[in-house]
């Protein structure tokens, strides 16, 4: 027998509220999740993970959908208010997103990204953050990085980060040296481009905050970083536009031999 779950609570957020919608108009019809799956040309599969808000409605499925029931716009437009919004669920997808990737570009400020830093540095993070149980906290960011980095197929990694993220001195000398080092380490391995941003460089776009861009095998999204939060971009045209700040930001950062050389002089500076 199939499992049937009961649908996401709509008051959640507006993607919850999407799949909800989608899953009462594909009951309300009369249709499986196969035969709605060949309405939209997308396999059972996805119908499911769709309804369960495991995978996102993608822009041509909405439109069929608006077509093929007469719902005018409806869809679409729900698709580009969800997309818009805020979602207090965004961080689970976020994972989801992270997991898929063939590639990642970051682009960081003022701290080491998550993928090169090293465990004791993470667990600074942690501890700074308001956690209840702070060792699960950083159980659950191990697994993540471990995953990224340790799979059979995984992405290439691209980092933008600025000079001040290694003159801040988390957790101390001794664990800024292990942490600068294990930069500098990461900077020589394969599938991996670290530049640094030098204090010279000026005023650049990466000051509104960080943010990354995943590259998945169909499609690219973003991911905005932000206090209290953040938010996942999946508009076409939006994520061409972090891509587009991401370049500009790169031309203000040192290549990749300089920005070796700018870590070896930063770990000198660490007894």
């Amino acid at each position: 027998m199939p499992i049937v779950r009961d649908p996401l609570d709509p008051k959640v957020s507006m993607w919850h509220f999407l799949a909800y919608y989608l899953r009462f108009m594909r009951e309300r019809e009369g249709l499986s999740l196969t035969q709605w799956g060949r309405i939209i040309g997308a396999a059972r599969s996805t119908v499911s993970n769709i309804e369960a808000g495991r995978h996102r409605l993608q822009e041509d499925h909405a439109k069929i959908i608006d077509a093929r029931f007469g719902t005018g716009r409806l869809i679409e437009l729900l698709l580009w208010y969800a997309r818009s919004a805020h979602d207090p669920d965004w961080f689970r997808q976020f994972t989801h997103y992270e997991k898929q990737a063939t590639a990642l570009k970051i682009y960081h400020g003022e701290m080491i990204p998550f993928p090169f830093q090293t465990d004791e540095y993470t667990w600074e993070q942690v501890r700074e953050g308001d956690y209840r149980d702070m060792e699960s906290e950083q159980e659950a960011r191990l697994r993540r990085k471990r995953h990224l980095l340790d799979r059979e197929d995984s992405p290439f990694l691209w980092a933008l980060i600025h000079e001040s993220a290694l003159a801040t001195q988390v957790g101390g000398p001794e664990l800024m040296r292990k942490q600068i080092q294990h930069l500098r380490e990461m900077a020589d391995l394969p599938r991996i481009v670290v530049r640094i941003i030098p204090f010279t460089a000026g005023a650049h776009l990466g000051t509104d905050g960080p943010f990354q861009i995943i590259s998945l095998e169909s499609r690219d999204i973003a991911y905005a970083g932000a206090q209290n939060g953040g938010r996942l971009v999946e508009g076409p045209g939006e994520v061409r536009e972090f891509a587009f700040k991401f370049d500009r930001i790169g031309a203000k950062a040192a290549s990749e031999d300089d920005s070796r050389k700018l870590i070896e002089q930063w770990l000198e500076r660490y007894p």
